[in-house]
Protein backbone atom coordinates (compact mmCIF):
# COMPACT_ATOMS: atom_id res chain seq x y z
CA UNK A 1 0.00 0.00 0.00
CA UNK A 2 3.19 2.13 0.55
CA UNK A 3 3.12 3.23 -3.52
CA UNK A 4 0.02 4.09 -3.84
CA UNK A 5 -1.08 7.96 -3.91
CA UNK A 6 -1.23 9.64 -1.24
CA UNK A 7 -5.31 9.30 0.34
CA UNK A 8 -5.39 6.27 -2.38
CA UNK A 9 -6.09 3.80 0.65
CA UNK A 10 -8.57 5.87 2.30
CA UNK A 11 -10.56 6.99 -0.64
CA UNK A 12 -10.79 3.10 -1.71
CA UNK A 13 -12.33 2.42 1.66
CA UNK A 14 -15.00 4.98 1.28
CA UNK A 15 -16.06 3.95 -1.88
CA UNK A 16 -16.52 0.75 -1.12
CA UNK A 17 -17.90 1.14 2.39
CA UNK A 18 -20.32 4.10 1.17
CA UNK A 19 -21.34 2.89 -2.39
CA UNK A 20 -20.21 -0.86 -3.10
CA UNK A 21 -23.49 -1.92 -3.54
CA UNK A 22 -24.35 0.59 -6.28
CA UNK A 23 -22.75 -1.25 -9.37
CA UNK A 24 -24.37 -4.81 -11.43
CA UNK A 25 -23.09 -6.36 -13.69
CA UNK A 26 -24.62 -7.28 -16.88
CA UNK A 27 -23.94 -8.58 -21.03
CA UNK A 28 -25.99 -9.80 -23.53
CA UNK A 29 -27.86 -12.80 -22.71
CA UNK A 30 -26.31 -16.22 -23.86
CA UNK A 31 -23.52 -14.43 -24.93
CA UNK A 32 -19.93 -14.02 -24.36
CA UNK A 33 -20.23 -10.34 -25.34
CA UNK A 34 -20.72 -6.71 -24.45
CA UNK A 35 -19.86 -7.12 -20.93
CA UNK A 36 -20.26 -4.31 -19.12
CA UNK A 37 -21.32 -2.44 -15.37
CA UNK A 38 -24.71 -0.09 -14.87
CA UNK A 39 -24.41 1.32 -11.54
CA UNK A 40 -27.34 3.03 -9.75
CA UNK A 41 -28.11 6.48 -9.92
CA UNK A 42 -30.20 8.96 -7.61
CA UNK A 43 -31.30 12.47 -9.39
CA UNK A 44 -32.44 15.24 -6.79
CA UNK A 45 -35.77 16.73 -8.50
CA UNK A 46 -36.90 18.81 -5.10
CA UNK A 47 -36.20 18.81 -1.46
CA UNK A 48 -39.08 19.60 0.70
CA UNK A 49 -40.25 19.84 4.22
CA UNK A 50 -41.38 16.31 4.06
CA UNK A 51 -37.77 15.15 2.55
CA UNK A 52 -35.88 14.63 -1.01
CA UNK A 53 -37.77 13.80 -4.29
CA UNK A 54 -35.47 11.43 -6.21
CA UNK A 55 -35.52 9.75 -9.58
CA UNK A 56 -33.72 6.60 -9.65
CA UNK A 57 -31.75 4.91 -12.89
CA UNK A 58 -29.53 2.33 -13.77
CA UNK A 59 -26.52 4.27 -15.79
CA UNK A 60 -24.36 2.50 -17.84
CA UNK A 61 -22.40 3.38 -21.24
CA UNK A 62 -24.94 3.20 -24.55
CA UNK A 63 -22.71 0.58 -26.67
CA UNK A 64 -23.39 -2.35 -24.49
CA UNK A 65 -27.26 -1.50 -23.45
CA UNK A 66 -28.23 -2.07 -27.36
CA UNK A 67 -28.62 -6.16 -26.94
CA UNK A 68 -32.02 -6.94 -27.31
CA UNK A 69 -31.50 -9.66 -24.83
CA UNK A 70 -29.58 -9.01 -21.68
CA UNK A 71 -28.43 -10.46 -18.47
CA UNK A 72 -28.06 -8.87 -15.03
CA UNK A 73 -26.00 -11.04 -12.52
CA UNK A 74 -27.96 -11.42 -9.05
CA UNK A 75 -24.98 -10.32 -6.50
CA UNK A 76 -26.45 -12.00 -3.40
CA UNK A 77 -25.40 -8.59 -1.52
CA UNK A 78 -28.18 -6.65 -3.33
CA UNK A 79 -31.23 -8.67 -2.67
CA UNK A 80 -32.95 -9.65 0.42
CA UNK A 81 -33.87 -12.59 0.44
CA UNK A 82 -30.91 -13.41 -1.08
CA UNK A 83 -31.99 -14.84 -4.62
CA UNK A 84 -31.05 -18.61 -5.95
CA UNK A 85 -31.24 -17.83 -9.22
CA UNK A 86 -27.78 -15.92 -10.26
CA UNK A 87 -29.28 -14.14 -13.95
CA UNK A 88 -32.19 -11.73 -14.31
CA UNK A 89 -32.94 -12.14 -17.90
CA UNK A 90 -34.69 -9.11 -19.98
CA UNK A 91 -36.31 -9.77 -23.03
CA UNK A 92 -36.44 -6.04 -25.23
CA UNK A 93 -33.17 -4.96 -23.14
CA UNK A 94 -32.34 -1.93 -25.53
CA UNK A 95 -36.19 -0.98 -25.56
CA UNK A 96 -35.53 -0.46 -21.87
CA UNK A 97 -32.75 2.32 -22.31
CA UNK A 98 -32.95 5.79 -23.08
CA UNK A 99 -29.85 7.07 -24.64
CA UNK A 100 -28.76 11.08 -23.14
CA UNK A 101 -27.91 12.67 -26.33
CA UNK A 102 -24.58 12.60 -28.23
CA UNK A 103 -22.80 11.74 -24.12
CA UNK A 104 -22.85 7.91 -25.48
CA UNK A 105 -25.09 7.31 -21.86
CA UNK A 106 -27.81 5.04 -22.06
CA UNK A 107 -30.13 5.39 -18.38
CA UNK A 108 -33.20 3.15 -17.49
CA UNK A 109 -35.62 4.06 -15.11
CA UNK A 110 -35.25 1.61 -12.34
CA UNK A 111 -39.45 1.26 -11.39
CA UNK A 112 -39.43 -1.53 -13.39
CA UNK A 113 -36.64 -3.64 -11.09
CA UNK A 114 -38.14 -3.05 -8.42
CA UNK A 115 -41.47 -4.10 -9.73
CA UNK A 116 -40.15 -7.24 -10.87
CA UNK A 117 -38.38 -8.12 -7.64
CA UNK A 118 -41.92 -7.25 -5.43
CA UNK A 119 -43.52 -9.60 -7.80
CA UNK A 120 -41.02 -12.71 -7.30
CA UNK A 121 -40.89 -11.86 -3.57
CA UNK A 122 -37.48 -9.92 -2.90
CA UNK A 123 -36.89 -6.57 -2.88
CA UNK A 124 -33.35 -4.74 -4.13
CA UNK A 125 -30.48 -3.47 -1.13
CA UNK A 126 -28.88 -1.45 -2.91
CA UNK A 127 -26.44 1.62 -2.47
CA UNK A 128 -26.98 4.44 -4.41
CA UNK A 129 -24.82 7.58 -6.68
CA UNK A 130 -26.39 10.35 -5.01
CA UNK A 131 -26.84 13.99 -6.18
CA UNK A 132 -24.51 14.96 -3.71
CA UNK A 133 -21.70 12.47 -5.18
CA UNK A 134 -21.78 13.00 -8.66
CA UNK A 135 -19.90 15.54 -9.63
CA UNK A 136 -20.56 19.43 -10.38
CA UNK A 137 -20.03 21.82 -13.67
CA UNK A 138 -17.41 23.37 -10.67
CA UNK A 139 -15.81 19.70 -10.43
CA UNK A 140 -15.45 18.93 -13.35
CA UNK A 141 -14.29 22.61 -14.61
CA UNK A 142 -11.18 21.77 -11.63
CA UNK A 143 -10.07 19.17 -13.59
CA UNK A 144 -6.35 20.20 -15.70
CA UNK A 145 -4.31 18.67 -17.99
CA UNK A 146 -2.29 17.39 -15.21
CA UNK A 147 -3.23 13.69 -13.93
CA UNK A 148 -5.02 12.94 -11.00
CA UNK A 149 -5.70 9.72 -9.11
CA UNK A 150 -8.71 7.72 -10.05
CA UNK A 151 -10.83 5.07 -9.22
CA UNK A 152 -13.95 2.72 -11.25
CA UNK A 153 -15.74 0.81 -9.88
CA UNK A 154 -16.68 -1.80 -11.69
CA UNK A 155 -17.28 -6.15 -12.73
CA UNK A 156 -14.56 -7.80 -14.44
CA UNK A 157 -14.95 -10.53 -16.78
CA UNK A 158 -12.35 -13.32 -16.36
CA UNK A 159 -13.48 -15.85 -18.06
CA UNK A 160 -16.17 -17.16 -15.58
CA UNK A 161 -19.51 -15.76 -14.89
CA UNK A 162 -18.92 -14.40 -10.68
CA UNK A 163 -18.04 -11.08 -12.37
CA UNK A 164 -16.40 -10.12 -9.40
CA UNK A 165 -15.87 -6.51 -8.25
CA UNK A 166 -13.26 -5.03 -8.20
CA UNK A 167 -11.56 -1.08 -7.68
CA UNK A 168 -9.47 -0.23 -10.61
CA UNK A 169 -6.45 1.70 -10.00
CA UNK A 170 -5.76 4.37 -12.90
CA UNK A 171 -5.53 8.56 -13.92
CA UNK A 172 -7.50 11.49 -15.37
CA UNK A 173 -7.16 14.49 -16.88
CA UNK A 174 -8.40 16.83 -19.65
CA UNK A 175 -7.75 15.99 -23.17
CA UNK A 176 -6.50 18.64 -25.77
CA UNK A 177 -10.38 18.66 -26.93
CA UNK A 178 -11.78 19.41 -23.50
CA UNK A 179 -13.05 16.05 -22.67
CA UNK A 180 -12.02 13.47 -19.55
CA UNK A 181 -9.04 10.80 -20.68
CA UNK A 182 -8.67 7.72 -18.57
CA UNK A 183 -5.28 6.75 -18.35
CA UNK A 184 -4.33 2.67 -17.04
CA UNK A 185 -5.54 -0.62 -17.83
CA UNK A 186 -9.15 -1.29 -18.30
CA UNK A 187 -10.24 -4.72 -18.01
CA UNK A 188 -13.16 -6.06 -20.02
CA UNK A 189 -16.79 -5.78 -18.39
CA UNK A 190 -15.57 -2.58 -16.77
CA UNK A 191 -16.78 -0.23 -19.78
CA UNK A 192 -20.37 1.70 -17.98
CA UNK A 193 -18.70 2.12 -14.69
CA UNK A 194 -18.49 4.98 -12.35
CA UNK A 195 -15.13 6.89 -12.02
CA UNK A 196 -14.44 8.43 -9.07
CA UNK A 197 -11.83 10.94 -7.49
CA UNK A 198 -11.35 11.93 -3.69
CA UNK A 199 -10.63 16.28 -4.20
CA UNK A 200 -8.15 17.05 -1.17
CA UNK A 201 -10.08 19.25 1.18
CA UNK A 202 -6.97 20.43 3.70
CA UNK A 203 -5.34 18.49 6.07
CA UNK A 204 -6.37 14.43 6.10
CA UNK A 205 -9.91 15.57 4.82
CA UNK A 206 -10.83 14.97 0.95
CA UNK A 207 -14.48 14.86 -0.96
CA UNK A 208 -15.40 11.82 -2.86
CA UNK A 209 -16.84 13.01 -6.31
CA UNK A 210 -18.23 10.35 -8.94
CA UNK A 211 -16.67 12.23 -12.16
CA UNK A 212 -18.57 10.37 -14.62
CA UNK A 213 -19.29 7.34 -16.66
CA UNK A 214 -16.24 5.20 -18.39
CA UNK A 215 -16.84 4.78 -22.11
CA UNK A 216 -16.10 2.16 -24.79
CA UNK A 217 -13.08 2.87 -27.14
CA UNK A 218 -10.74 1.38 -29.39
CA UNK A 219 -7.60 3.90 -28.09
CA UNK A 220 -8.09 6.09 -25.25
CA UNK A 221 -10.96 5.19 -23.57
CA UNK A 222 -12.97 8.84 -22.24
CA UNK A 223 -15.63 9.93 -19.51
CA UNK A 224 -18.91 11.00 -20.05
CA UNK A 225 -19.35 13.69 -17.18
CA UNK A 226 -21.25 14.02 -14.69
CA UNK A 227 -22.19 17.57 -14.85
CA UNK A 228 -23.59 16.67 -18.34
CA UNK A 229 -25.50 13.37 -17.63
CA UNK A 230 -27.18 15.51 -14.87
CA UNK A 231 -28.31 18.57 -17.46
CA UNK A 232 -29.29 15.82 -20.02
CA UNK A 233 -31.73 14.19 -17.68
CA UNK A 234 -33.32 17.68 -16.52
CA UNK A 235 -34.13 18.74 -19.91
CA UNK A 236 -35.02 15.25 -21.33
CA UNK A 237 -36.34 12.78 -18.70
CA UNK A 238 -36.90 9.13 -19.90
CA UNK A 239 -39.94 7.94 -20.46
CA UNK A 240 -41.52 6.08 -17.07
CA UNK A 241 -39.12 8.27 -15.02
CA UNK A 242 -42.26 10.74 -14.62
CA UNK A 243 -43.44 9.72 -11.50
CA UNK A 244 -40.75 10.30 -8.58
CA UNK A 245 -40.11 8.80 -5.39
CA UNK A 246 -40.57 10.20 -2.48
CA UNK A 247 -38.21 9.76 0.35
CA UNK A 248 -37.57 9.96 4.09
CA UNK A 249 -35.79 12.73 5.56
CA UNK A 250 -34.02 10.28 8.13
CA UNK A 251 -30.34 9.03 7.27
CA UNK A 252 -31.03 5.55 5.78
CA UNK A 253 -29.55 2.23 8.23
CA UNK A 254 -27.39 -0.24 6.06
CA UNK A 255 -25.95 -3.35 7.21
CA UNK A 256 -22.38 -2.97 7.50
CA UNK A 257 -20.95 -4.65 4.39
CA UNK A 258 -18.02 -7.68 4.17
CA UNK A 259 -15.26 -6.68 2.34
CA UNK A 260 -15.79 -9.16 -0.98
CA UNK A 261 -14.10 -6.54 -3.16
CA UNK A 262 -10.57 -6.15 -4.92
CA UNK A 263 -7.93 -3.60 -5.85
CA UNK A 264 -7.05 -4.01 -9.33
CA UNK A 265 -3.99 -1.86 -10.44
Amino acid sequence: MSDLPEHSSATIDAIVDHIGRSTLPFQGAHREEQHATAFWFNELVETTSEGEVIRQYLVTASEPARVELGEFTLRPDLCAPMMSAQKLMMLDFAEGWTHLADLGVAVMPSAGLHAHGARKGWHWTTDEITDGIAATEQDIAGLGESPVPAYLLGHVNDGDRSREQAVVLGRIARSGDGGIRWMGDLPQGCVGAPVFIGVPLGEDSFKLVCVGVMLPADGHHTLAPFDRIRAALRTFPPAGASAPERLGSGPRTAERKRRWWQRRR
